[in-house]
């Protein structure tokens, strides 16, 4: 029996455990790893990437099946979590959308364009759409952060 092909989606939408445990949830997500990425230090602490000298951003990797997830429903569900056009936040939780295909970056940026014409939002997109590069895998204590049902609310 062949394995399935998963693909990748990468995302920063704010803190990372709310992120995260929306992906989590959905069908066909099969995993979710909190971490960093978007910046130019190797290896980065949490430490580091919270005091916004790194470049990353709190971000999280889904590993998922296109057969019963589609990248466009990851992409609905990443512009429903959080504000878009919301400027002026900490630069670990701006919002990215790391493409792993040209396929992804089409519709990404299709999406973006498309959200900036409806008015949904009083300010234009911030949400950035750039190239997945490295993901730093973040420490243990940050993965299924809700799940392993710690307290604690976080915000972007």
């Amino acid at each position: 029996m062949e394995a399935k092909k998963l693909e990748k989606a990468t995302f920063a939408a704010g803190c990372f455990w709310g992120v995260e445990e929306a992906f989590r949830r959905v069908s066909g997500v099969a995993e979710t790893e909190a971490g960093y990425a978007g910046g130019f230090t190797k290896n980065p602490t949490y430490e580091e990437v919270s005091s916004g000298k790194t470049g990353h951003a709190e971000s999280v990797r889904i590993k998922y099946d296109p057969d019963e997830v589609s990248y466009q429903k990851l992409l609905d569900i990443f512009w429903s979590i959080h504000n878009p056009a919301r400027s002026g936040v900490a630069s670990n939780y701006r919002s990215i959308i790391f493409y792993h295909t040209p396929e992804q970056k089409r519709l990404a940026l299709e999406e973006r364009e498309a959200l900036n014409r409806s008015g949904k939002y009083e300010s234009p997109m911030v949400t950035e759409i750039i190239p997945a590069g490295k993901f730093w895998r973040a420490e243990e204590y940050h993965q299924k952060y809700y799940a392993k049902g710690k307290g604690g609310v976080c915000s972007a």
